[in-house]
């Protein structure tokens, strides 16, 4: 696992080459799983694909899957820091997207 300081996120150089980025079908399916009954979801999960998905490393891409696996009204709740998400998926990689989603 890379340290915080050397993130794709955080990055101001050319994104890392990598599976996700590779594959143009990963980058269309994440987009597709971003989509959301929540119109509110969908405009924070859209602004921040259209600002992040070119630097998105793998880690992030699974993070972003596993915030993908709850129910809309939790994800809102997240989002808005209404709560915070389960010991289960919490990790440095998760906070850093969190944080970037709740800017978007």
């Amino acid at each position: 696992m890379e340290p915080a300081s050397t993130s794709p996120l955080s990055e101001s150089g050319p994104p890392r080459s990598d599976p996700h980025q590779a594959d143009p079908k990963r980058r269309a399916r994440l987009r597709w799983r971003a989509r959301r009954g929540l119109l509110e979801n969908d405009i924070v999960l859209t602004r921040f694909l259209d600002r992040h998905e070119d630097t998105l490393s793998d880690d992030d891409v699974g993070a972003l899957t596993q915030l993908f696996e709850l129910s809309d009204n939790e994800l809102m709740d997240v989002i808005l820091a209404r709560t915070d998400v389960t010991s289960e998926i919490a990790g440095p990689v998760m906070n850093r997207l969190i944080s970037l989603l709740r800017e978007a």
